[in-house]
């Protein structure tokens, strides 16, 4: 397989990482990946965003945001 012929897989600088148990439920925020905290909302993805100096202008783009274990609206485990 060449390099060029390779799946492309985008190495966004936010993950946020599947719904953890707790009350409330939680997600937690890696951020170039360190653990910067905690998400309890979309609000707080953003917030932690904000204070890296990282602007998002779409939840649903890959090459700034992965969610792991839902996307944007999983807040509560199954």
């Amino acid at each position: 397989m060449t390099e060029i012929a390779s799946p492309y897989i985008a190495r966004p600088r936010i993950m946020v990482l599947g719904v953890q148990p707790g009350t409330p439920p939680f997600r937690i925020v890696e951020i170039d990946g360190q653990v910067v905290g905690e998400a309890r909302t979309v609000i707080d993805v953003l917030e932690a965003a904000a204070a890296f100096g990282i602007t998002v202008h779409d939840l649903d783009d890959p090459e700034v945001i992965r969610w792991v274990g839902g996307d944007k609206f999983t807040w509560t485990r199954h």
